[in-house]
């Protein structure tokens, strides 16, 4: 998921230097969205790997 994140980023910064404003806004914010999914399910993951474990 953070490869797609980077690939809109690309994306929307490749827009906003030939000019395309409103490419580059959608790009940034799909990317950001992705980019925040991706935490938290890192998160998720990582707690419930935690609880699996249990107490030695």
């Amino acid at each position: 998921m953070i490869g797609w994140a980077l690939t809109f980023l690309v994306i929307a910064l490749i827009a906003a230097v030939l000019g395309f404003g409103g490419i580059a806004g959608t790009a940034i914010e799909i990317a950001k969205i992705i980019f925040f999914v991706a935490i938290i399910l890192f998160v998720i993951s990582a707690v419930m790997g935690f609880m699996r474990r249990g107490a030695p």
